[in-house]
C-alpha cells in the first residue's frame, strides 16, 4: 500500500488523527458551525494518500462518527444542515478512499517497473561471485538518481588462464546509450579476457570492439564517447598485482598488516578506451605487491569526485583504515558507500561503483621435475 511503497516515517500515520482531533474540537468550541470541516476533509485525503486502505477506512469511520456525535449534540441531526453536514463528510471520506486506490495503483505500477529495471541491471551488470580463484570479491553500485537502478558504471571479475582479471569502468554519459556501452564493454571483456595474453592486448581488444560499435552510433557519441577503465590481473604464481590504467582513478591498497592505506597511482596513465587513436602505444602495466590478506578497493569517480557542503572532494585514503581495517570485502564496500553518503549529505551528481578484492590464500607451489 501507500505507506509501504513510500516507506514514510511512523509519525506520518498520526498526522490524520491530529487533524481529526483539531477539526472536531474546533467544531465543538467554535461559535459558528462546522469551522473545523476543512481540517477533517484534509485528514481524509491525507490518510488516503499516505496510509494503507485499512487505516484510511478507520480514519474515515472516525471522522463520520465524530460528525454524527457533534450533530446529535447540537440537535441538527434531523434538519437540513445536519443532513448536509453528513453528506459532505461522506464525500470527503469517499475522496480519501479514492485517493488511496489511485496511489496504490501507481505504487503497483512503480514496483513492476522497478522489478523490470532490477532484472535488466542483473542481466547487464551481474554481481560477481563472492569467491573467484584465490580472491574474495564484493561489489556495490549506487545510481546518482535514487530511483534509477542502471547507470554508466561497470565492474567485472573473471578467472582466466592468465590469472584472475578484474575491470572497473565509467562510461561517459548517462541513459540508454551508457547502458548499451556497458553491455558491450562487459561482453567483450569477458570474451577477450580468456584469450588476451596480457593487459595491453586485453585493452586493445576491448577498445577495438568499442570503436566498431560506436561507429554505428550518433555523431555526438562518435566524437565524444569514451570509457575510463582500470584493468587488473592477479598473478596466479606469485603475490603480485598488475594494473593498467586507462584514464581511471587509481585503486586503494589496504595491507593485511594494518599499515596505512595508499592509492596505487599509475606511473604512466594511458588514455581512456575509445581515445587510443589520439596518442601513442599503451603504457606498460604497473606491478604491485599483493600478499595474502591484502585488499584492493577499486572505485569510480562517483567516489573520488563526491563533494561535501564546503566543496571538498572525498578522499578515501585517510578514512580507509577505520572503515576497512581487517574488514571483509562486502563490509568494506558498504562502509565506504555509507561514508560517501554521509560526506555528500544529499544526492550525488554521478553513479558510484565499488569493487573490493582480498587475497585469501597463497598460490600453490610450482612443481619442478
Amino acid at each position: 500500500m501507500a505507506s509501504k511503497a513510500l516507506r514514510l516515517p511512523r509519525y506520518v500515520r498520526f498526522a490524520p488523527w491530529a487533524l481529526i482531533v483539531g477539526g472536531l474540537t474546533w467544531n465543538f468550541l467554535a461559535p459558528a458551525e462546522y469551522w473545523g470541516d476543512p481540517m477533517l476533509a484534509a485528514a481524509a485525503v491525507l490518510a488516503g494518500a499516505l496510509l494503507t486502505l485499512r487505516d484510511t477506512v478507520v480514519v474515515g469511520a472516525a471522522i463520520f462518527l465524530g460528525i454524527v456525535v457533534l450533530t446529535a449534540h447540537d440537535g441538527s441531526v434531523s434538519n437540513d444542515n445536519g443532513y448536509l453536514e453528513l453528506v459532505n463528510t461522506l464525500v470527503a471520506v469517499a475522496v480519501g478512499l479514492w485517493v488511496n486506490q489511485v496511489v496504490a495503483r501507481h505504487g503497483r505500477r512503480l514496483r513492476t517497473v522497478r522489478s523490470v529495471a532490477r532484472a535488466a541491471q542483473q542481466a547487464v551488470l551481474p554481481v560477481p561471485p563472492p569467491e573467484v580463484g584465490p580472491l574474495s570479491v564484493a561489489t556495490h553500485y549506487s545510481a546518482a538518481q535514487t530511483e534509477a537502478l542502471i547507470g554508466g558504471d561497470a565492474y567485472a571479475v573473471q578467472e582466466t588462464p592468465f590469472g584472475v582479471r578484474v575491470l572497473i569502468a565509467d562510461v561517459r554519459g548517462k541513459g540508454l546509450q551508457a547502458v548499451t556501452a556497458v553491455s558491450v564493454l562487459l561482453g567483450v571483456f569477458r570474451e577477450a579476457a580468456e584469450r588476451a595474453p596480457d593487459l595491453v592486448a586485453l585493452a586493445d581488444a576491448v577498445e577495438h570492439t568499442l570503436i566498431r560499435e560506436v561507429a554505428r552510433a550518433s555523431e555526438e557519441l562518435r566524437m565524444e564517447g569514451f570509457i575510463t577503465a582500470l584493468l587488473g590481473e592477479f598473478d596466479p604464481e606469485r603475490d603480485e598485482l598488475r594494473l593498467l590504467d586507462c584514464g581511471h582513478p587509481g585503486p586503494y591498497l589496504l595491507p593485511a598488516d594494518g599499515g596505512p592505506a595508499r592509492r596505487l597511482d599509475a606511473r604512466d596513465p594511458g588514455l581512456p578506451l575509445g581515445m587510443g587513436a589520439l596518442g601513442g602505444p599503451r603504457p606498460v602495466p604497473d606491478r604491485w605487491p599483493f600478499a595474502v590478506g591484502d585488499t584492493l578497493l577499486l572505485v569510480t569517480d562517483g567516489v573520488t569526485e563526491a563533494r561535501n557542503s564546503a566543496g571538498e572532494f572525498y578522499d578515501p585514503t585517510p578514512r580507509l583504515p577505520t572503515l576497512g581495517h581487517r574488514a571483509a570485502p562486502l563490509d568494506l564496500v558498504h562502509a565506504v558507500a555509507r561514508d560517501v553518503e554521509c560526506w555528500t549529505g544529499g544526492p550525488r551528481d554521478d553513479d558510484m561503483a565499488l569493487l573490493a578484492v582480498t587475497r585469501r590464500r597463497r598460490p600453490p607451489p610450482v612443481q619442478t621435475y
